[in-house]
Order: C-alpha cells, then sequence, then structure tokens
C-alpha cells in the first residue's frame, strides 16, 4: 500500500528538471495558480489554456500531450472511455476526507429530490469491471474541485420597459421584448440553458430535462429555430471574453454568462446583473484527472500537485471570480473574513475585493445574486450534460448556431 504522505514529499533529485503539463480553461488554469504552484512546489508547472471543446477534443484524442486533465464532470465519460485518463488512488489524496457531500450525493443535502442532468457523483467512482458510477470504491476517475450554480445575465440599464426584476426567469430568454440574446456555443451548457428556458415557458415539457429523447430534441430546436428566424438572437459566444465583449458593446441584452466572466474588464462599469431565477440555477462540477500516459516522476508530480490543491490556496483563487470548492474548510482558511461572508456566506462586502489577478472586483456593499453557498447550491434544477442522444443534440445545435437567414 502507498503511504499517502510520501505523494506530499517530492523525490530528492530529478523532478526540478521535469515538468507538469496541465490541460484546461481559462476558468481554473489561472496565471496566479500556476506561478504559486511554481513557487510552492519546486517542479515546473505549464498550463495549456484552450477552450472547453477544444480541450475535451485534446483529452480524447492526445492524451499524451498532457499529465493533468482540468476539465468538466458532464465531459468525463468521453475521456475515460477513450481510455485516456487512468484512476486517481484516494490513498494518495492527503485530504479527501474534506470532499463535500455536493461532489459525492449530486445534491446539497440528501433529503433534496435528485437533480436531473450529469450530476458528478454519478461517474465518480471507478468500478472492478472498469465502469464508473457513484458506489463508492477506492477509485476515482477525477478529484471533484471547483463548481458553482450559474444562470444568465443582463444589462439593467437596456432592460425593456415592465420586466419584473423581483420575478426573475429562464423565460425571459425567449420573451421578444428580451431581443438580443445571447447563449454558450458548446451543447452541453447552451443547450441546458435553452432546455430551462423553453421548460420555464411552457412551450415543451420534457420528461427529463437533463437527458432528453430526439423527439424533445426536435421540439426544443422547433422553438429555438423560429426564434432565430425572427432575429432574437444576437451571437453566440465560445469563450468567457467573447462573453463579455457581447455584453459591454451592447450587442446583447440578455443571455448565457458564467460567473468568471463578471471580473474580466470588458464588464468594468456594466450595470450587469446575474440573475436568481425562480425555476433554479444551472450547475456545473469540475475537477482533474490524470493522463493514462503520466507514470513515474510525471505520475509523482501530478500527484503533489492535486494534493496542493486540496489544501484550499488555488481555491481562494477561483472564488474570487465566483467558483465554490468541493472542500469548504481548506478553501475558508485562504479566504480573509470578508471575502469568505461575500463568495460563500451571501452578505453584503464590509470592503472592496479583489478578483483572481489582485484588482478590485467587487465594490463594497455589494451582495451576491442567490445568496449563500448552500442557498445556491441548493437551487440547483438541472446539472450541466452529456444526454444519451448527444451526438443528435450536437447536430440539431449546429444547425442552430450555424442557420442564416
Amino acid at each position: 500500500m502507498i503511504d499517502p504522505d510520501k505523494s506530499l514529499s517530492r523525490p530528492a533529485v530529478h523532478t526540478r528538471t521535469r515538468v507538469l503539463r496541465v490541460l484546461g480553461t481559462a476558468s481554473t488554469v489561472l496565471e496566479p495558480i500556476l506561478a504559486g504552484a511554481n513557487a510552492d512546489l519546486g517542479f515546473k508547472v505549464e498550463g495549456k489554456v484552450l477552450d472547453g471543446n477544444v480541450a475535451h477534443q485534446v483529452g480524447v484524442i492526445a492524451p499524451e500531450s498532457f499529465d493533468i486533465y482540468d476539465q468538466w464532470f458532464h465531459n468525463l465519460e468521453f475521456v475515460w472511455t477513450a481510455h485516456s485518463i487512468q484512476p486517481i488512488q484516494l490513498e494518495r489524496i492527503a485530504r479527501w476526507n474534506d470532499i463535500g457531500k455536493v461532489a459525492l450525493i449530486g445534491k446539497a443535502d440528501a433529503s433534496l429530490p435528485p437533480v436531473p442532468g450529469g450530476a458528478p457523483n454519478r461517474l465518480l467512482f471507478v468500478q472492478g469491471d472498469g465502469r464508473l458510477s457513484d458506489n463508492p470504491t477506492d477509485l476515482i476517475s477525477m478529484l471533484p474541485l471547483s463548481h458553482c450554480a450559474d444562470s444568465f445575465g443582463y444589462r439593467r440599464d437596456l432592460q425593456p420597459d415592465g420586466a419584473n426584476v423581483e420575478n426573475e426567469s429562464w423565460a425571459w430568454l425567449l420573451d421578444p421584448s428580451w431581443k438580443r440574446v445571447t447563449l454558450q456555443n458548446n451543447a452541453s451548457i447552451g443547450a441546458i440553458d435553452a432546455v430551462l428556458a423553453v421548460r420555464a415557458t411552457g412551450l415543451v415539457d420534457f420528461k427529463d430535462p437533463g437527458n432528453l429523447s430526439i423527439e424533445e430534441i426536435d421540439r426544443l430546436m422547433g422553438v429555438l429555430m423560429a426564434l432565430r428566424k425572427r432575429g432574437h438572437f444576437s451571437g453566440f459566444w465560445e469563450t468567457q471574453a467573447q462573453s463579455a465583449d457581447l455584453f459591454s458593446n451592447g450587442r446583447t441584452r440578455i443571455g448565457s454568462i458564467w460567473s468568471s466572466a463578471l471580473v474580466l474588464p470588458a464588464l468594468r462599469g456594466i450595470d450587469i446583473r446575474t440573475a436568481a431565477p425562480k425555476e433554479g440555477y444551472r450547475g456545473w462540477f469540475g475537477g482533474m484527472s490524470l493522463s493514462r500516459h503520466a507514470d513515474g516522476y510525471a505520475l509523482d508530480m501530478a500527484y503533489e500537485y492535486l494534493n496542493w490543491w486540496m489544501d484550499g490556496w488555488p481555491a481562494a483563487v477561483v472564488a474570487r471570480h465566483g467558483y465554490y470548492f468541493s472542500a469548504l474548510e481548506p478553501v475558508r482558511s485562504h479566504l480573509t473574513s470578508t471575502e469568505w461572508d461575500y463568495w460563500y456566506g451571501g452578505l453584503p462586502a464590509a470592503e472592496d475585493l479583489p478578483g483572481p489577478f489582485g484588482d478590485p472586483v467587487v465594490r463594497r456593499g455589494s451582495v451576491r445574486e442567490g445568496g449563500s453557498y448552500q442557498e445556491r447550491i441548493s437551487k440547483v434544477a438541472i446539472w450541466n450534460a452529456v444526454m444519451d442522444e448527444h451526438n443528435y443534440l450536437v447536430r440539431r445545435w449546429h444547425d442552430f448556431l450555424n442557420f442564416r437567414h
């Protein structure tokens, strides 16, 4: 048996001349985190930042190009079935017992009903026959780390007359008075926003909103295409920077947005709010997996990097652009009490607060929409998902994105 403490100590030679390669997105592969890792770990850590769709493709077809795969749980099945990643040994994760219940049961509290979609626990544990399930074992497919409850954003200075901001609803995304709508172009994310919007209007009733049938996909696309033909949508975005630009230049009034986009310079001074929809949030979960090619020193460095994340300092960095962490106590120890109260506690900011790069992004007196961590995560209505009919959804989604008048 491997001594878990060994994962925290570096070999005396060789590692300083080796490089740990991390593949991920701009959500968590941030320069301050890479700089911190290089300062703390004693070996070089390099991050490769790609848009989520491309990172997913590289994860499937080129596992030799990375050691750590930093991505979303709802894409996990692709890299697992492609044999691009290897199981993580829990005995080498020093603070595994700090992982919170959301990652382990897929909801904020056991008393809540199951949440549809790709809950993180669904594919977490590696079974003896190689399948992934929520049945606990000594091996996991991905270390569950960052997550959030997302909704949509809107320009308050551009909202239509009569909009009831005390009754925010996903249905607004389909309301003609909110014309100039943007959606995220990833079918596993943007289509979920669309499902929430269509369901909120009552136009389509989905049996399982996290796993649509072919007939339900066609009905969803029928609603969206009819709006597309009327010029309802102003654009679609691939990266959070693109979403910020769409909102900042006024091309978009309402639409998909991530918490991390709100701290970008393009949105400074823009009167934008993220909604707390009465129907609940779209939840997502991210984490890190090990390339199947990682072995020897590379594998030792990879485990050390995972344990460094579990200590909470990098989690504090991503908290400063709105993301939560699966192990609450470690991250709390690296945030000021004021930061914790705002980002996790749902309280007004007692002072200006910095973003992940150190510049002020939250003004004194601001309150995060939706309340505390527990309140927001308890209202997740659906998790990002890869559906059984994913390939068909992607084809129809691309038809929708590529439609020309």
